[in-house]
């Protein structure tokens, strides 16, 4: 199980950091020549995979990232210095490897990779704190929505667990400024994760370890990758490895309370 300090250095890698500015206007963020080249190998890859799923597309372009360093508080934003739309490809914490790849999925240039990152990134695609999806349900629940939150499909053994997002046990705030959020959040517990639930997955799904702490969801997360070997848990990991990895789903599984599973649209 997790401790709770495991779990709020996460939380402060999905927020960066982030302040209490207002929204800002979008603008053109600045690219560094690593993040470029990246990007348009990504594109490439993207306009190569031409009508394939949606998994198949997330597949392909995630397996680009494996290997890429993990890097921590990647986004920017705080009290003092205005939130800006972030891209950088060179490091990835396991949310912006996320961010990336979603956005990336529906992308065939540069400009609607912009578009489309904001939109995954931020709630009506307005760049500032409060509109930052700071929780992985926001996914399935704040426009524009990436997935549909398919935990509870799965199999009866799931449990709805209803959260206040944001407030701690002692009632105050992980990041003082965002308002809490009541929400009910569905997982299935590690021990419920067996065959027939593995079998429903897809590649491409994105995967969560649930939360069992009061205020959080989740506590990282990452996409499902069905192979030939058996599932994986592809993953911008903060331990030894330090870098996007391939992880045996059911090894990981087993150190978590549980899994919360989104589909993409």
């Amino acid at each position: 199980m997790r401790t709770i300090a495991r779990i709020l250095l996460v939380l402060l890698v999905l927020v960066g950091g982030a302040g209490l500015l207002g929204p800002t206007a979008l603008a053109t963020p600045s690219i560094d020549d690593a993040t470029a080249s990246k990007l348009d190998e990504l594109l490439a890859v993207r306009q190569a995979a031409g009508a394939l799923t949606k998994g198949e597309v997330i597949n392909q372009l995630s397996a680009h990232f494996l290997g890429t360093p993990y890097g921590a508080n990647m986004l920017v934003g705080s009290a003092t210095v205005p939130e800006e739309l972030v891209v950088d490809l060179r490091r990835v914490d396991c949310f912006t490897l996320l961010d990336y790849v979603e956005a990336l999925s529906r992308s065939t240039t540069r400009d609607d990779f912009l578009t489309n990152l904001t939109e995954t990134r931020y709630t009506n695609a307005t760049v500032d704190f409060l509109h930052r999806k700071h929780f992985f349900t926001d996914w399935a629940t704040t426009s524009r929505t990436a997935a549909e939150d398919i935990t509870a499909t799965l199999t009866p053994a799931a449990i709805t667990v209803p959260k206040h997002l944001n407030t701690k046990s002692d009632g105050t705030a992980y990041l003082p400024g965002l308002p809490a959020v009541d929400r009910n959040i569905t997982y299935i517990p590690a021990n419920a994760v067996n065959d027939a639930v593995i079998s429903q997955l897809r590649t491409g799904d994105y995967i969560a370890a649930y939360a069992d702490q009061p205020g959080l969801d989740v506590s990282h997360v990452g996409i499902f990758i069905s192979t030939p070997t058996g599932p994986i848990f592809r993953n911008a990991t903060s331990l030894s490895a330090y870098q996007v990895v391939d992880t045996p789903l059911t090894d990981y599984v087993a150190t978590t309370p549980g899994l919360i599973v989104l589909r993409p649209h």
